[in-house]
């Protein structure tokens, strides 16, 4: 299947799927209730359209939610984990269909789930790819250099060019320094930092919050850029202004930060393929080769559970080495 066939397919799946009142007050609950975000909204109503589809062929909806049984919900979950690339997107399709049914019992539609107590195909550990320490430094120095090559051939010219060597700068200090997700660096407003406290209180998933710290090389990289940008806008330290502008005065989305990171790699010589997520795992990793607690690494990152972090401890096994032979009585 070509790629604009099965987006035309995925479209209509979710189009059709909309149409059912359960679902469509499932959605409803989504914003109100739960304030999952966009992005969770669609993953969900996409997984749902897909169970419709398996179960129900082309047959438009009402779709008859009290047919499914618990062998239904076992067959479609083993038919995405055959057909699936990844563990991880049949375990969001069950957790999008455990929230659904979950919702139709509570709402009185179902006397029980089909998909509860059903558990996720086990997930591989996958060891991500990530920047050496000696690679960080490299590409936060690609826009550094940048900065002193304006300056040694007379200052800038531009000044919203220099505005985004400075931007750029300090967004990536601001990224490796705090371990925030590309996400939530995009969405920052100016009110969001404390420079005297050297933090930044991020928003991270489920609308939770956190207290990220910022270095001095970011502090001093976002006191520059925001004089600059003090030149060019007039709202440019308004408190619920957005950090991080883009040549317009607008706000970044993850998408143009990818684009941004991709130049910078390309300056520094490094791979295309790294992501500004990858800079999240270094800085995890990073900290835990240099002695920082697991748990202090977990609650730095926004991980609800402790497992989630614990995949960076096999990125730094030296480190672990070391210190279990300086802490065990028989080491």
């Amino acid at each position: 299947m070509g790629a604009n066939q099965h987006t035309l397919e995925t479209f209509r799946a979710h189009s059709r799927v909309l149409e059912d009142a359960q679902v469509g007050a499932f959605v409803a609950w989504l914003r109100g209730v739960r304030r999952a975000s966009r992005h969770t909204e669609a993953n969900y109503v996409r997984d749902v359209g897909q169970f419709c589809t398996f179960f129900w062929g082309e047959e438009p909806p009402p779709f008859r939610w009290g047919e499914v049984v618990r062998a239904d919900a076992k067959q479609f979950l083993n038919h995405y984990a055959r057909t699936e690339a990844k563990a991880t997107s049949t375990a969001r399709k069950l957790a999008a269909l455990r929230a659904f049914f979950h919702f139709l019992v509570a709402e009185g539609e179902l006397p029980n789930s089909p998909f509860a107590g059903l558990r996720p195909p086990k997930r591989e550990k996958v060891l991500p790819r990530l920047l050496s320490e000696e690679e960080v430094e490299r590409f936060l120095a690609a826009p550094r250099e940048a900065l002193q090559a304006e300056a040694a051939a007379g200052g800038p010219t531009d000044p919203l060019a220099h505005y985004a060597l400075l931007r750029d700068r300090a967004l990536f200090e601001v990224l490796y320094c705090t371990g925030m997700r590309v996400a939530e660096a995009a969405a920052l407003e100016i009110r969001q930092v404390d420079a005297a406290a050297a933090s930044v209180r991020v928003i991270g998933k489920g609308n939770k919050e956190r207290l990220c710290l910022l270095g001095r090389p970011a502090l001093l990289a976002l006191g520059e850029m925001l004089m600059a940008a003090r030149g060019l806008w007039a709202d440019a330290l308004a408190p619920q202004g957005r950090l991080f502008r883009n040549q317009q005065g607008g706000g970044l989305t993850t998408r143009s930060i990818e684009r941004f990171m991709k130049h910078w790699l390309a300056v520094a010589g490094l791979p295309a393929d790294l992501t500004p997520h990858k800079l999240r795992h270094s800085f995890a990793t990073h900290l835990l080769s240099h002695g920082a607690d697991l748990r202090a690494v977990q609650e730095l990152l926004g991980h609800v559970s402790p497992e989630t972090t614990q995949i960076y401890t096999h990125l730094a096994p030296e480190r672990l080495i070391e210190t279990y032979h300086a802490a065990h009585p028989r080491g």
